[in-house]
């Protein structure tokens, strides 16, 4: 998980290995589809058009766009097919299960797909934390997951970071600036090349 300051100060949040592999992807995909539009007959090639036209933007989606931006008056989250504004007086608090979420103050919730849950990650976190307890008293049973002994340095990198967004969440809901209601726009820059691909591919596919 990356976090650096954004063009206006922000915090971002990325996921380092949703953008390797959506770049990983994006590759093999160009390489392919650019083979089969120089070296393909008939209409393979048009259908590696189409293909790519519906594929390189869902990728693009689920793997680069993805991102947090944590800002002294509100969280801006970019998530495949949206971008949800929450000024900080709007939210209502943070949840981790298998995904980690915000929720508003009307009880509506957004996942945040550029902070996805690590299991194993929570794992090895509770592994380090029950072999530093260990050390401190061999003699005492290890205690896992407890208040006076778990802090966030040795909890994992996701959820630390919604501890950033809950403290700055607590911090900031209450300024003048922070005030406001949740605002939501659909990602049409995304929706619509990959609505055009799909259609073009089942148009090719149906005409045989």
């Amino acid at each position: 998980m990356t976090s650096e300051p954004g063009p206006t100060h922000d915090r971002v949040y990325r996921s380092p290995a949703g953008i390797a592999g959506g770049c990983l992807l994006l590759a093999l995909g160009a390489w392919l589809g650019i083979d089969a539009v120089i070296g393909g007959d008939g209409r393979t090639p048009w259908l590696a058009l189409a293909g790519l036209l519906l594929a390189v933007p869902l990728v693009v989606a689920f793997t680069l766009r993805p991102a947090v931006y944590a800002g002294e008056d509100r969280l801006r989250i970019r998530n495949p097919f949206r971008n949800i504004t929450l000024p900080w007086a709007a939210v209502s608090g943070f949840r981790s299960g298998y995904s980690n979420e915000v929720l508003d103050r009307a009880g509506t919730k957004y996942q945040l797909w550029s902070v996805p849950v690590s299991l194993r990650a929570r794992k090895k976190a509770q592994r380090n934390l029950a072999r530093a307890a260990a050390a401190d008293d061999p003699g005492r049973p290890s205690i896992i997951g407890t208040g006076s002994i778990q802090t966030r340095s040795t909890r994992a990198a996701t959820d630390q970071v919604m501890d950033e967004l809950r403290d700055l969440s607590e911090a900031r809901g209450a300024e003048p600036t922070a005030q406001g209601e949740p605002a939501v726009r659909w990602a049409y820059e995304i929706i619509a090349p990959a609505v055009a691909g799909a259609v073009l591919l089942v148009v090719l596919l149906a005409i045989g």
